[in-house]
């Protein structure tokens, strides 16, 4: 990717990729740290932001690890992240589709499919990373070490990473689509029975999935760069874009960031947090703490959201 790059755009993208590698990295351990050490935090629906963090932990991990120099490191790297990446997208499909199956299809039946989730993503991240091995396989690529960029590595890299991306991006945009679409109606509903118990329930609702709405971008903005950035490369090998490929390392590494702050930092956690410094931090400290950390007492909702089933014990 950056052999027509000068020596100080090439240190560019480095800094670039380990600087922003490593905020997303703190994010998603400090979502990771707050499953284990808090029990009250360990319910099925934020088990799957668990996972989904461990996964962007690792992707963020040996995307400052690798270094295409080192045989070993180059082929930890390219299979690591190529494997974790997917992960991480593929898991954002199992919240949609327990968000869906509990609001829109009122089963209460999704706790029983942990199993067939984990098969679903780690299976499947396996088969994206097997299938190139089977080619040219992976090597350095520039500055890093992913699927080689043959002609034929190349239309791997959009076969095993690109389109199961965007598969997940369009499954989620739809699946939110349609949940937020019922909510609308049942708040439409509520306000036509003049029941005010309903309209505080859907609304209480509505308040919670409104931002989950967004999650979808979180993808789109991620690696909308690196896509144009791989047809650009397609079609013309031999003409490198430093802008393009700066937003491409950019938004890219940011996705653990992301995925933490808009999954993982939710109101349970930071309820979970608040609580924990009410019995351990001093009165007199609490004033100088961020205010995203302080909740107010009426802001209750969970971390998908108030589902009222079974999945939540």
């Amino acid at each position: 990717m950056a052999g027509d790059f000068t020596a100080g755009e090439k240190q560019i993208l480095n800094a670039l990729n380990v600087g922003l590698s490593a905020l997303s990295l703190t994010g998603s351990a400090f979502i990771v740290l707050c499953y284990l050490l808090f029990r009250e935090l360990r319910k099925f629906s934020f088990k799957l932001i668990f996972y989904l963090a461990l996964s962007d932990m690792f992707y963020s991990f040996f995307n400052i690890l690798g270094d295409p120099g080192k045989r070993f490191f180059c082929y930890a790297q390219g299979y690591s992240t190529h494997f974790f990446c997917v992960a991480s997208f593929l898991w954002t499909t199992t919240i949609a589709f327990t968000l869906h199956r509990t609001v829109v299809r009122h089963k209460t039946d999704v706790e029983e499919l942990g199993a067939i989730f984990h098969l679903y993503v780690w299976g499947t991240s396996l088969v994206m990373i097997i299938i190139p091995s089977i080619g040219d396989g992976y090597g350095q690529t520039g500055l890093w070490c992913w699927i080689q960029t043959t002609r034929a590595g190349k239309v791997l890299q959009f076969i095993t990473f690109y389109t199961p991306l965007w598969g997940a991006i369009v499954f989620n945009s739809f699946t939110y689509f349609q949940v937020i679409r019922m909510l609308n109606n049942a708040t439409r509903m509520a306000a036509g029975m003049s029941d005010r118990q309903l309209q505080v329930d859907t609304k209480a609702d509505m308040k919670a999935v409104n931002r989950w709405g967004y999650y979808p971008l979180i993808l789109i903005g991620s690696w909308t760069f690196s896509t144009l950035n791989r047809i650009h490369d397609f079609i013309e090998p031999n003409k490198k874009m430093f802008w393009l490929s700066f937003l491409d390392v950019g938004t890219a590494a940011l996705m653990g960031l992301f995925n933490s702050l808009a999954y993982g930092l939710n109101s349970s956690v930071r309820r979970t947090i608040q609580e924990k410094i009410d019995l351990w931090w001093p009165e007199r400290f609490r004033k100088w703490l961020p205010s995203c950390i302080m909740l107010r007492e009426k802001a209750r909702e969970s971390e998908l959201i108030p589902l009222k089933v079974s999945v939540q014990h």
